[in-house]
């Protein structure tokens, strides 16, 4: 996972998850008691990086220490799907174990395979990725997209997740309902736009599993621009595909935008496709074209006011100081988080016409 710095931390006892997984997960080397190591980046779901006593490398995922809001951070709704898109085509890491017994660590978590690669979440870190693969790397993101919405749910396993009703009227709900139990004080523009969204929504599809959060700081590639896997599922759910694209697209920064991304990533670097192409990739894998020149917009829209609501809730947790950082960083944080928000909830304002 190239693209990560390694930080010293411990909200992951070494003695009490050697002995669970000595338990649990046989194919974890416990000569003695596994490396720790926190990796930076991320701002909800935690992941540290474990090391046996062979030296191979797992990946271990728990939530944050404090601060959670209601139905975040769910470490066993992240891992199914996971372990139901593990047998899959759609790259995932390799599912180890699940733990639910607090007395181990003190939440929630689970131990995936670790994936070699550069995850690029951030321009420093894409920087890294050959300049002659980034094309590549770009198409890539649209084509794993297309084979992740191509799974039928039922198939793995994730049929019982459906709910009756529309996915973007819960979305929207659960979403406006979690920002107003932020630390944000002005939400006028938030509540704007969530009023022209219910207005606007256009008809259900057919459900697919979407991940939430797809973007290339979200994804690891290999040298050649191949992902080798998707992280971080903790947003996932079984919903409109153009929701995933939505995202994807809004996160695309390139140089000379108008708008601000969602997050700073790789592809304000040279070599990567413009969003146009990758839009344009997704149609032909997915074979969406015709919702996608009717509905792409809406779902942009959608992505920034999600984002803003998101980031409401990492500025919450930051300004509570419960993102493990100290002092005048984590100050400092919070307020980049607070302005990320209004920024994200103007350009959505704005997509809507204003």
């Amino acid at each position: 996972m190239s693209g990560s710095t390694e930080i010293t931390t411990d909200p992951v006892p070494a003695a009490a998850l050697t002995s669970w997984l000595a338990a649990r997960a046989p194919q974890v080397s416990v000569d003695g008691p596994v490396e720790v190591r926190r990796l930076s980046g991320g701002h909800s779901n935690l992941t540290f990086r474990i090391v046996d006593g062979a030296g191979k490398s797992w990946a271990l995922r728990r939530p944050p220490l404090g601060g959670v809001l209601a139905t975040a951070h769910d470490m066993g709704r992240e891992w199914r799907f996971i372990a139901a898109l593990d047998p899959t085509p759609v790259p995932v890491p390799q599912a180890v174990a699940f733990c639910s017994d607090h007395d181990v660590i003190g939440a929630d978590f689970y131990v995936m395979g670790f994936v070699d690669g550069v995850v690029p979440g951030d321009p420093e870190a894409g920087a890294a990725m050959p300049v002659e693969s980034r094309h590549a790397a770009g198409l890539a993101c649209a084509d794993v997209l297309a084979e992740l919405h191509r799974v039928d749910p039922d198939q793995v396993g994730l049929g019982d997740l459906r709910r009756s009703g529309s996915y973007l009227e819960r979305q929207l709900r659960r979403w406006h309902r979690q920002v107003h139990a932020s630390a944000v004080e002005d939400l006028s523009v938030i509540d704007a736009v969530h009023e022209k969204l219910v207005a606007r929504m256009p008809d259900d599809p057919e459900l697919r599993i979407a991940h939430g959060d797809y973007r290339p700081g979200n994804l690891s590639f290999r040298p050649d621009g191949a992902i080798g896997a998707i992280f971080d599922w903790e947003l996932a759910t079984l919903g409109d595909p153009l929701a995933d694209l939505g995202w994807l697209i809004a996160s695309w920064e390139r140089p000379g935008d108008t708008d601000v991304a969602i997050t700073s990533g790789p592809t304000v670097l040279d070599g990567w496709p413009e969003a146009e192409e990758v839009v344009a990739r997704y149609a032909e894998s997915s074979g969406r074209g015709e919702r996608i020149a009717s509905d792409l917009d809406y779902f942009l829209a959608f992505a920034r006011w999600r984002s803003a609501c998101i980031g409401a809730g990492v500025h919450t947790r930051y300004a509570a100081g419960h993102m493990g950082t100290e002092g005048i960083e984590e100050g400092a944080l919070a307020e980049a988080r607070l302005k990320s928000v209004h920024d994200q909830a103007a350009a959505a304002l704005n997509a809507l016409g204003g």
